[in-house]
């Protein structure tokens, strides 16, 4: 039997895809990437915002089209959506013959064959489970990178955000069970690592009583043939100093801070159960460009919350324009129905957060690309990803995040996908860097 998966939504997302595609392969079931070809298909939702919700109904409609068209002989509903709207999915989309939310997808198995004896059902109960090192998983990313989730759901509870209702509270792995991942991961090739959870910063606060990421990080660099080692989603509050002097002095750790701050007035954010005052953000940003020299800086924004005058925006676009990051995703307000946010009656017209995204983009690429005119002449560790039809080396350095920021092009260069090579960076642009291969190489 041949299946296949349709994964949307975030890098959290993916690793759910790939353990899923792991518990099938321990089955004999075999996977392929040609829908058409699949009696099984399986589409792995997200649901965070409206717009992921609309791409997830518009997929899960084109897969039913293999019902006619192809070999599908089950169509089964996974992740976010199928949690978030558990029954409504039956009644209202005939086509899906199952459903398994995000705290079941380790009995996709049984789903499947529910689904293919002629039973629809629903296995979408409490968000307790988490992956672990002993479970199979398929990775599907590049072989020389690999994403390791350290901790499921969240307990933050921000007014805007439906996460801890689809994914439960914030629940950690244990430092062993991560490491023993790492370790597999690294004798199959990986030599980037991404550690991802909704709040990185958290890890450990369930198990340990206390944040231990930065004890995980100690364990994991001393993993042999680990090159890179990137920290994704740190929320402010627990960025502790012990962790800036860690990521400044271990040359495994990638000189990278994701810091997802959503805003910089103090009303918007008390109006967001945000924790941190702006006054809180600037001194953390301070201490860490002032103790991790060169450090690369993300952040994401959201324009058109509840509430949010031009006043607000203003000290968002003031506050961006000060603190020169090097990337920035800004988001429009998605009024989520089950949230305290999306309760409130003064939302913003859908043509004033247009038009705040587009200020807000507008003065992010000029400083981007401002950085980018900094960086030239500075020479950088490139991880080969590709090289172009005209024969250019595409890849990233330290200061680019795999699928959400830009990408290093190096000319005079051949090289293969997984290798790193050293290039130096002759012109800078707002999202990506053109370089040239050392010859000191």
């Amino acid at each position: 039997m041949k299946a296949g998966f349709i994964s949307l939504g975030c890098a959290k997302n993916l690793v759910d895809t790939e353990v899923m595609l792991g518990l099938l392969a321990a089955r004999d079931i075999e996977i392929t990437d040609d829908p058409g070809e699949a009696e099984v298909i399986i589409v792995n939702t997200c649901s965070f915002i409206d717009a992921a919700k609309e791409e997830s109904v518009a997929t899960i409609l084109q897969a039913a089209d293999y019902k006619q068209d192809g070999n599908c002989r089950a169509l089964i509903v996974a992740g976010c959506l199928g949690q978030r709207y558990r029954e409504e999915l039956l009644d209202e989309l005939p086509e899906v013959d199952a459903v398994v939310g995000t705290g079941a997808w380790h009995r996709i198995g049984e789903a499947i064959d529910a689904a293919l004896a002629g039973r629809r059902l629903v296995l979408a109960g409490d968000s307790e489970t988490i992956y672990d090192h002993t479970m199979p998983r398929l990775v599907t990313t590049p072989t020389y990178s690999s994403y390791v989730k350290i901790a499921e759901g969240c307990s933050n509870c921000c007014s805007f955000c439906v996460i801890p209702r689809l994914r439960g509270k914030f629940r950690s792995r244990p430092v062993e069970s991560v490491v023993a991942e790492v370790e597999r991961l690294v004798a199959q090739g990986t030599k980037e690592i991404n550690l991802i959870a909704q709040d990185t910063t958290s890890y450990g606060r369930d198990l340990y009583g206390q944040p231990r990421l930065a004890d995980l990080l100690r364990a994991l660099v001393k993993v042999e043939g680990l090159v890179w080692l990137r920290l994704l989603y740190c929320y402010p509050r627990y960025f502790s100093d012990e962790l800036i002097e860690l990521i400044a002095a271990e040359p495994k750790i990638c000189k990278y801070v994701d810091l997802p701050l959503q805003h910089a007035h103090d009303d918007i954010l008390g109006a967001m159960n945000r924790r941190d005052s702006r006054a809180d953000t600037e001194r953390l940003l301070a201490k860490i460009r002032a103790s991790i020299p060169g450090v690369a800086i993300r952040t994401s924004f959201i324009v058109g919350f509840p509430g949010e005058t031009a006043e607000h925006f203003a000290a968002l676009r003031d506050f961006v324009t000060a603190q020169r990051f090097d990337h920035v995703g800004v988001f429009t307000y998605s009024q989520e129905d089950e949230t305290d946010a999306g309760r409130r009656p003064d939302q913003i017209a859908d043509e004033v957060k247009q038009e705040r995204y587009h200020t807000l983009m507008a003065i992010q690429a000029k400083i981007s690309e401002e950085i980018g005119a900094t960086l030239v002449g500075r020479e950088l560790d490139v991880l080969v990803e590709g090289t172009e039809e005209d024969g250019v080396v595409r890849g990233r350095s330290y200061r680019e995040a795999p699928d959400v920021d830009g990408r290093v092009y190096v000319e005079n260069a051949a090289a293969e996908p997984g290798c790193f090579i050293k290039a130096r960076v002759v012109q800078g642009f707002a999202y990506d860097l053109l370089a040239e291969r050392s010859e000191e190489e």
